[in-house]
């Protein structure tokens, strides 16, 4: 035993599967505590049981308008693994309203709808790098209000209720 293990004490047990598994999807969501409920639960319905999370902040942002290279190449090695190590084929990106990385709902005047039209196209720019990047995986793309949320896909051409 090392000196490291001997000076570990358990502090918490439980069981837990150690089997391999395939994630149900690889979900970009940020890191506010005020939508991690919503998300648990949405992903829930979607029959999506073990995902493969990927929560920092800002979400999707992280793609579609990374504060640097960095925090991008980031995000796509964190799916890249997800796809390697659990052989994931769906990608979820999330982003939500009054997100602070955005400088919240007042950055549009407080105009929800004028919100929700940055967050479609901010998502649809992810999911571009995200099927350029993968072109085998089906990428989602879903904005979080405090009241719903919505599909935002480009192929619907405009956010719908979910």
């Amino acid at each position: 035993m090392t000196q490291t293990a001997r000076t570990m004490q358990k502090v918490f047990h439980f069981d837990s599967d150690p089997a391999a598994y395939t994630a149900d999807a690889a979900v970009l969501c940020c890191f506010d505590e005020r939508i991690r409920g919503a998300v648990q639960k949405f992903l829930r319905r979607r029959a999506i049981l073990r995902p493969d999370m990927v929560i920092v902040a800002g979400g999707a942002k992280t793609l579609a308008s990374p504060r640097n290279h960095f925090e991008q190449d980031f995000i796509l090695e964190q799916i890249r693994m997800s796809i390697k190590l659990h052989a994931t084929k769906r990608v979820l990106l999330m982003s939500h309203s009054d997100c602070a990385t955005y400088g919240g709902l007042a950055a549009f005047g407080g105009d929800a709808e004028r919100e929700m039209r940055h967050h479609y196209n901010e998502l649809n720019r992810a999911a571009a790098l995200v099927k350029a990047s993968f072109p085998s995986v089906e990428v989602e793309c879903y904005f979080v209000t405090f009241a719903g949320v919505f599909r935002a896909d480009g192929e619907q051409g405009s956010v719908a209720a979910d």
